[in-house]
C-alpha cells in the first residue's frame, strides 16, 4: 500500500507491513493484501486454507484466559472487567509502571490466585506473550498502527483477539486480518463498546421487531472536541500518536461509534452491504489554531515538530447499502463541539435520535408531529431493553465504563466464549466498519468528492441473515452461580 501524502514511515509503521514482524515472530502465510485494495472495491480471491467465517462458533471454555496488550489511557480502565469476568495470565505495555500497576489491581480484585506475567521489555515484547500457551484471548489497546501487526501475530500463534477501535486503519491491512482469520480459524472482533449501550441495543430490538417500519436510513459516528487533553495535553502516550494521524490521511479517523449499532440495526452483512461511499471534508484550520492560541502549549510542545495536518476538521461521509439504504457518517475531533455520536434511525414508521433522547412511531400512535421525550421516550426503549441489560445491571453499575457498556461488552465476549457460540460482531463486520477510514481517504484524495466501491469481506455471505444481537438469553451456569 502507497502511504498516504504527508507520511514519513517510522520503524513503528513499518512494523506495521508486516516485514519485521514477519521476521521476528516467523509467522507464515500472505503479508497482506494487493495494494489495488486502495481502489475500494478490490476483493482479492481466498487463499491456500482460508475459509468463511461465517456462523464459525467459539471453541467453548472452560475459563477464558485473556492476555492484555496495552493498559494506558483505554486499556488501563478496562484491566478490572477482564479480571472480573476472565483469568489475566499475562500484560504487555511499553510501560514497566502500567504493567504493575494492571497486575496490582488484577490480584487485588481477589478472582484469581496467580498473578499475571508482565512483559515490558520494549515495543517487540508483545511477541513473547502471543507465543504462551495460556491465553486464549488477546485484547489490544495500543495506538492504532499497532493493531494490524498485533491482532496478526496474535491469531498467528492460535488466539483469538478483541481489538479497540480500529481493527485497522488501512484498507490492506484490514484485508489481510480478515484473511488471516479466515486461515488459522481464530476471531477477530473490534470491541465496540457502544454496540452494547443500553439505548442501541433497546433500538436494535426496536429495529429487528418493526417498530419502525421498513427501514430507510441512518446515521452515526463520532463528534467529540478531543483536542484538550486527549491531542495535546498528554492524555495519551506516546503524547502525539492521536494527533499525528492527522498528518497521514485526510479521513473519517474513528466513525465507528455511531456507525456500528446503526449498520447492526439495517441488517449490514446479515441481508445487506455496504455497497459505496462518498465524503467531504472541511479545510482542516482547528488544530493549528489550537495549538498557536491555547496557552497550555507551550514552545517545546512536540506538536510543533508535528507536520501540516492535512485531515479536515468535520468529515461527512455518505454510504449506501445493496438493497436501497444511506448512512450518513459523521467524524469531528478538532471542533468546539459538545460529545455527539449522531445516532438516528428511520423507517416507514417512525424515527429514534438516541443523542436528542426522542422518538416518534407512527407504529404505536405518535401523530401530530411531536417527538415523544422524557419518561415517555424512556418508557418505550425500557419496553424493548435487551435482555442482558436487566441480567447485568447491578455489574454494569458496579464495574462501569460508559454506563456499564464498557463492562457488558467485555462480559457478552467473555460468555460467548464459553457457551461456544459465534461473536456478536464478527471480523466481517469489524471490517467493514473501519473500512469507512481508508475509503473515505480515498475519496478526498483527489480533491474532489468521488465515490468508492465498498469491498465485500463477506464474499457473498451477506446474502444471508445471521444471528447476532437478536439471540435469545442462553442457559448459562455462570449467571446461575452469580
Amino acid at each position: 500500500m502507497t502511504p498516504p501524502p504527508q507520511f514519513n514511515p517510522s520503524r513503528r509503521d513499518l512494523l506495521r507491513s508486516g516485514a519485521v514482524l514477519g521476521a521476528a515472530a516467523g509467522l507464515t502465510g500472505a503479508v497482506g493484501a494487493s495494494a489495488a485494495a486502495d481502489e475500494g472495491g478490490f476483493e482479492p480471491a481466498r487463499g491456500r486454507g482460508e475459509k468463511s467465517m461465517v456462523d464459525v462458533p467459539f471453541e467453548g471454555f472452560e475459563q477464558v484466559r485473556v492476555g492484555l496488550i496495552g493498559v494506558g489511557n483505554r486499556g488501563g480502565d478496562q484491566d478490572r472487567r477482564w479480571g472480573a469476568v476472565a483469568t489475566v495470565t499475562a500484560v504487555c505495555d511499553i510501560r514497566p509502571d502500567r504493567v504493575e500497576r494492571t497486575i496490582s489491581r488484577i490480584m487485588e480484585q481477589g478472582f484469581q490466585d496467580t498473578p499475571p506475567v508482565g512483559y515490558a521489555d520494549g515495543e517487540e515484547d508483545f511477541l513473547n506473550l502471543v507465543r504462551r500457551d495460556d491465553i486464549d484471548l488477546v485484547y489490544i489497546a495500543t495506538p492504532w498502527e499497532w493493531h494490524h501487526p498485533m491482532a496478526k501475530a496474535a491469531m498467528e500463534h492460535g488466539k483469538h483477539v478483541a481489538v479497540e477501535l480500529p481493527i485497522a486503519p488501512y484498507l490492506d491491512d484490514i484485508w489481510d486480518l480478515v484473511r488471516t482469520s479466515e486461515r488459522t480459524r481464530k476471531h477477530c472482533m473490534l470491541l465496540e463498546n457502544v454496540n452494547y449501550f443500553r439505548p442501541e441495543m433497546a433500538m436494535f430490538n426496536m429495529a429487528r421487531q418493526g417498530i419502525f417500519g421498513d427501514l430507510q436510513h441512518a446515521s452515526g459516528g463520532y463528534v467529540h472536541d478531543l483536542r484538550w487533553p486527549y491531542l495535546f495535553g498528554g492524555a495519551y502516550h506516546p503524547e502525539q500518536w492521536r494527533r499525528r494521524w492527522q498528518t497521514r490521511m485526510n479521513a473519517l479517523h474513528y466513525p465507528m461509534h455511531g456507525l456500528g449499532p446503526v449498520s447492526a440495526a439495517l441488517g449490514v452483512n446479515r441481508g445487506d452491504r455496504f455497497e459505496e461511499l462518498v465524503a467531504v471534508a472541511s479545510v482542516p484550520k482547528a488544530l493549528a489554531l489550537f495549538r498557536s492560541e491555547d496557552p497550555r502549549v507551550g514552545e517545546d510542545h512536540s506538536s510543533w515538530d508535528d507536520r501540516p495536518y492535512i485531515s479536515g476538521d468535520r468529515h461527512t461521509c455518505f454510504v449506501t447499502t445493496t438493497n436501497g439504504r444511506f448512512i450518513r457518517v459523521e467524524h469531528d475531533v478538532n471542533s468546539p463541539h459538545p460529545y455527539s455520536r449522531e445516532t438516528t434511525l428511520t423507517g416507514t414508521r417512525g424515527s429514534i435520535e438516541l443523542d436528542n433522547s426522542r422518538v416518534y412511531l407512527e407504529s404505536l400512535g405518535h401523530q401530530n408531529h411531536t417527538w415523544r421525550t422524557g419518561n415517555d421516550y424512556n418508557t418505550i426503549l425500557r419496553q424493548h431493553d435487551h435482555w442482558l441489560w436487566p441480567t447485568l445491571e447491578e455489574l454494569a453499575d458496579q464495574y462501569g465504563g460508559h454506563g456499564g457498556g464498557d463492562f457488558i461488552s467485555i462480559w457478552r465476549l467473555v460468555q460467548l466464549m464459553r457457551l461456544g457460540m459465534t461473536p456478536d460482531i464478527d471480523v466481517y463486520d469489524s471490517a467493514a466498519w473501519c473500512s469507512v477510514i481508508p475509503l473515505s481517504h480515498e475519496s478526498l484524495k483527489s480533491g474532489r468528492m468521488r465515490p468508492v466501491k465498498v469491498p465485500d469481506f463477506t464474499r457473498g455471505h451477506w446474502q444471508r441473515a445471521r444471528p447476532t444481537f437478536d439471540r435469545p438469553k442462553p442457559e448459562d451456569p455462570w449467571l446461575k452461580k452469580s
